[in-house]
C-alpha cells in the first residue's frame, strides 16, 4: 500500500513535468519543485477546494458543474503565486495546465487504483 503511494506520487510529478511541453505559459525548474508541487496542490484540493465548491454552489448548479474547472484553474494559478520554480503567467494558461494535470490524474489513479479482491469461499 505505502509502494502505491509513493508511485502515485512519482507519477503526478512527472505528469506535472509533461505540462510546460503542453502549455507554454507553465514553467516548472526541476523535478524536485514538481514533488513539491504535487504534495501542496494535495493540500490545496483537499482544504481549500471544498469550501470554494461549497460557495459558489449556485453557479456551479447554473453551469452543470463547469464552473468546478474554472475552480481548478484558479487554485494552480494560486498555487504558482507562492511556490518557487513553478510559474504560470495567466489565468488562462493555468486553466488549461489544470485541465490536462486532471486527465493525467485520472489515469494514474486509474491504473494504480487498488481493487478489492474477490472473496472465493
Amino acid at each position: 500500500m505505502c509502494f502505491f503511494a509513493f508511485l502515485r506520487w512519482l507519477l503526478h510529478a512527472l505528469a506535472l513535468m509533461l505540462i510546460p511541453y503542453l502549455v507554454k505559459g507553465v514553467q516548472i525548474a526541476n523535478f524536485y519543485t514538481a514533488l513539491v508541487l504535487v504534495l501542496i496542490l494535495g493540500l490545496v484540493n483537499a482544504l481549500i477546494r471544498p469550501l470554494l465548491i461549497l460557495l459558489t454552489l449556485p453557479i456551479t448548479i447554473l453551469t452543470l458543474g463547469l464552473f468546478t474547472l474554472v475552480i481548478n484553474g484558479f487554485l494552480f494559478w494560486f498555487v504558482s503565486t507562492f511556490i518557487k520554480g513553478f510559474e504560470v503567467t495567466n489565468f488562462w494558461n493555468a486553466f488549461f495546465a489544470a485541465l490536462i494535470y486532471a486527465v493525467f490524474s485520472f489515469i494514474i489513479n486509474y491504473f494504480l487504483d487498488e481493487k478489492p479482491k474477490a472473496k472465493t469461499s
